[in-house]
């Protein structure tokens, strides 16, 4: 077999791509980096989509690590490319349609209840009065999220009435959703599963000193060994979602309780490489060289 030409959409500093980069490379690939902003579309007799003169249309396979925020119009055009590509040929990791569910937080929580994993009670709305008869109907304690973003950031908790009218009311004024979960107690942690390939690679359990557990806003990552449920809804999550591999964050109730909080498209694992022993991107492009 010819040695396949691998394009990365991200940067090549970020961590997670270098290590990447270093397990292709000992399999002797080097990959192209692309930034999605930077397509270019030909359409003629047979369509072509190139970036920094390289036609991406003959390539391999990409893998999707990162979309660059943006407009409607651009985002929508960088997620039509996308397809073209995959339907032109290209093996794409994550497909498009997988990223699409999963960057979208209302439709993967959607998509996880309607197949009856347990997800934190929900509800979304474009009104305020709307709003507030949720927070009402949530038990006064919510969290208050954006639809699109990771990291934990822009989410906030809202615990009482005037303090959920005025985030209520300047949401309103830049007319974006209200999207509220019930606020579970979870003792300051939740965990993180990685799954490739319908596989576990490894897991860690995160702790802060407040209910954001994310290590971008202070949590520390540790060891964990993942209980079989913890196991078996993240293998769910993924299947539902159709991913080549995801980061699925669970949280656990005061009650034991396991909800399935968000599934992550394109994951880091600098943290989750710290405590696990197992060579994360040796696993990875392992699996992504065993679908061309």
């Amino acid at each position: 077999m010819n040695t396949p030409e691998i394009g990365i959409i991200g940067s090549h500093e970020d961590w997670t791509n270098q290590q990447i980069t270093i397990a292709l490379e000992k399999r002797g690939v080097k990959p192209h980096f692309f930034n999605a902003s930077r397509f270019s579309v030909y359409l003629k007799e047979k369509c072509a989509v190139w970036s920094k003169e390289i036609n991406l249309s003959e390539l391999d396979l990409l893998l999707v690590r990162h979309i660059p925020s943006g407009s409607l119009e651009q985002i929508i055009y960088r997620m039509d490319v996308l397809h073209q590509l995959e339907d032109s040929g290209t093996c794409i990791i994550n497909k498009p349609k997988t990223i699409e569910k999963m960057v979208d937080k209302y439709y993967t929580s959607f998509l996880l209840a309607n197949a009856g994993l347990p997800t934190p009670e929900t509800i979304l709305t474009e009104n305020t009065e709307e709003a507030l008869k949720a927070f009402e109907l949530l038990g006064g304690d919510v969290i208050l999220k954006p639809l699109f973003g990771s990291r934990g950031r822009g989410m906030v908790r809202l615990s009482n009435e005037d303090m959920a009218l005025r985030a209520f009311q300047a949401l309103e004024l830049g007319g974006y959703l209200y999207y509220l979960q019930r606020f579970i107690p979870h003792y300051n942690r939740d965990y993180r599963l990685l799954i490739i390939g319908n596989c576990l690679i490894g897991a860690m359990e995160r702790h802060s000193s407040n209910w954001k557990c994310n290590l971008a806003q202070g949590g520390k990552a540790y060891p964990c060994s993942p209980s079989a449920e913890m196991i078996d809804l993240s293998l769910q999550a993924s299947n539902v979602l159709e991913a080549d591999y995801c980061g699925v964050d669970l949280l656990q109730g005061e009650d034991g309780t396991l909800y399935v909080v968000e599934v992550n498209s394109m994951p880091s694992w600098v943290g989750l490489q710290a405590v696990c022993d197992k060579d994360i991107a040796a696993a990875f492009v392992e699996y992504i060289l065993e679908q061309l």
